[in-house]
């Protein structure tokens, strides 16, 4: 499954693409900031699960979704 949403419809456990990315990305965190979310994502093949890192997106911005981990 890929869809093209909206970043305002992402949520914990979404396996994303980050604009200007090739590699997805597991969304851990969502959380309201200034100018927009914040999501804090780790790498979604789970190789390296500490390679955490904090991305602030507006609502508006379109990213493509891969699916769900379904074990969160």
């Amino acid at each position: 499954m890929e869809d093209v949403i909206l970043a305002g419809d992402v949520d914990v456990g979404d396996v994303i693409v980050l604009p200007a990315a090739d590699e997805s990305v597991l969304v851990t965190r969502v959380r309201y900031g200034r100018g927009g979310l914040i999501f804090t994502v780790t790498p979604a093949d789970g190789e390296f699960p500490e390679e955490e890192c904090h991305v602030t997106l507006t609502t508006e911005v379109r990213l493509r979704k891969r699916g769900r981990d379904l074990a969160r």
